[in-house]
């Protein structure tokens, strides 16, 4: 028997959480409202950064890709060291560094002090994320009450992704560029006010040495995986992305072999070898993986096909979140009373009645708008109560001494997912829109006009905008009914994992009657 089973079985029942706990889970929310909007913060304001800082093309690369690579290299270190020192101390340092980097970020001068200001958010981010989730496990033992306290921070996370560009867009109205960044300080500061007051310190009991190798390696192993499927999506398929993989894989590979050697080792592989909890997280996995490239498909769709601006089409994508916001505190409430597998393998359906749903949206059919919201809201609605489920089982049942280190794996699981989301499922809608879009073509296109149509539908608009008014409205045409012919393969392929991955969790995760629940 697993260290994760032995604890969850020693400790169903906790000391149930009063006014202060669920007053301190409002404050936790502050922290990770901040880190996950920062992941979609910067869409509006790069136009503003380019006028203003004039970045070379790889510079403004990495400045929004740099904050992302380190968040997801470091959250299982970082989820560790949590253990050592203490979640909320390393919370506390890690709200410090989030504001002083942010304080950089929005007064840096040229591109390079912005670059390095994302990559001090990312290690401070990283350090935010687990040690949030560990404080939430130390603050609710309560199982039932567990489960309400992640559906809300689930909630939060997703509506922080949502809210972060119509935020962003506002501010942009009235300041400057650097004002989203600001806007961080004032919830840190208030984070470092209430924050020793209201959460509970806590550590592991046991005084294990930090596996530094160990940290190196997950970090040399996460990078070039990252940083090949990023570039696989916005490139598409080639050498260099396919090495970096592989040099992923191999350090991950001796990463692994170390782990496995090691007496208190910074991940406990063995334990992922337990049937529920790496069944768990390969499904936290698979839901992220759905969730994000579902996020970029209907964004291009609302701005490309429907023709909304920006700002309009981040307002439309709050819309799902209000299912989100009934969803994922139902299912954490249901789970107790019928059984975590079966709720999740019910929200798993759900989101692929979603995708089903997507499928159907047409341009000259019933309102394309409300079917697509519709559709978002139900996979958001799915996948989000799976991930809450899959958080609170994985965390609830991890020994409290690894309570930081089995959330950093968590939230790493997740953004590998939706990493390889955006570049696989990504990969399918690029494939099928350059099948549909060339033979559909007008005839006599120049050259330029005729390779980049065949490209993407944001490239065919740009195109277009160099033709005559009546090929021009040809090309557009060609370019998104062949965009809803790849949307609909992409939600259909999309639906099908997410169907894979119900009856998994049917079979492999349910869970066995106990002695007492037999004779019952």
């Amino acid at each position: 028997m697993s260290m994760l089973s032995t604890a969850a079985d020693a400790g169903q029942q906790g000391k149930r959480a009063g006014r202060k706990e669920w007053i301190g889970l409002s404050v936790l929310c502050l922290p990770l409202l901040m880190v996950s909007m920062d992941v979609s913060v910067l869409f509006f304001a790069a136009p503003s950064i380019a006028e203003d800082l004039h970045p070379t093309a790889t510079q403004q690369l990495w400045i929004f890709d740099i904050y992302g690579f380190i968040l997801a290299g470091l959250l299982l270190t970082m989820g560790t060291l949590g253990d050592r020192i203490g979640r909320r101390r390393l919370l506390l340092i890690g709200t410090v560094g989030f504001a002083l980097s942010s304080l950089l970020a929005a007064s840096a001068e040229t591109a390079s002090v912005l670059i390095l200001a994302r990559g001090i958010m990312g290690i401070a981010g990283s350090t935010l994320m687990p040690s949030t989730l560990a404080v939430v496990r130390a603050m609710f033992q309560d199982p039932a009450q567990r489960a309400k306290a992640l559906g809300i921070w689930s909630a939060v996370m997703a509506g922080g992704i949502s809210v972060g560009p119509i935020i962003c867009g506002l501010l942009l109205d009235r300041f400057s560029w650097g004002s989203v960044f600001l806007i961080n300080i004032p919830a840190m500061a208030l984070l470092l006010i209430i924050a020793p007051i209201l959460l509970p310190e806590s550590r592991s009991s046991v005084a294990t040495r930090i596996d530094w190798l160990g940290s190196i390696l997950v970090l040399a192993a996460i990078l070039p995986v990252t940083y090949g499927i990023k570039t696989i999506a916005e490139d598409g398929w080639s050498a260099l992305p396919i090495i970096l993989l592989l040099i992923g894989l191999l350090v991950g590979a001796l990463f692994v072999r170390r782990q496995l050697r090691l007496e208190h080792p910074l991940l406990d592989v063995r334990a992922l070898l337990e049937r529920r909890t790496g069944g768990s997280i390969l499904v936290n996995f698979i839901g992220m993986f759905a969730t994000m490239a579902n996020s970029v498909v209907l964004t291009q769709f609302l701005q490309s096909v429907l023709g909304c601006s920006a700002f309009v089409a981040a307002l439309w994508s709050v819309a799902p979140a209000v299912f989100v916001g009934a969803a994922a505190p139902m299912a954490a409430k249901l789970s107790v009373t019928t059984g975590r597998p079966r709720v999740m393998t019910g929200a798993l359906l759900l989101s692929a009645i979603g995708f089903g749903v997507l499928t159907q949206v047409q341009l000259g059919g019933f309102s394309p708008i409300t079917i697509t919201l519709v559709g978002a809201g139900l996979v958001a609605a799915g996948l989000v109560s799976v991930a809450t489920l899959v958080t609170d089982y994985v965390v609830g049942v991890a020994p409290p001494d690894k309570a930081g280190a089995i959330s950093g794996l968590i939230e790493t699981s997740s953004e590998l997912g939706g990493s390889f989301g955006i570049a696989l499922l990504g990969s399918v809608l690029a494939a099928v829109y350059q099948h549909s879009s060339t033979p559909h073509l007008p005839a006599g296109l120049p050259p330029e006009a005729a390779i980049a149509a065949k490209e993407t539908i944001a490239a065919a608009a740009a195109a277009s905008q160099s033709l005559p008014g009546q090929t021009a409205a040809q090309v557009m045409a060609v370019a998104k009914d062949s965009y809803m012919t790849a949307m609909h393969a992409t939600s259909l392929t999309a639906g099908l994992i997410v169907l894979i991955a119900a009856a998994f969790t049917a079979v492999m995760l349910r869970e066995k009657k106990t002695v007492l629940e037999t004779a019952a």
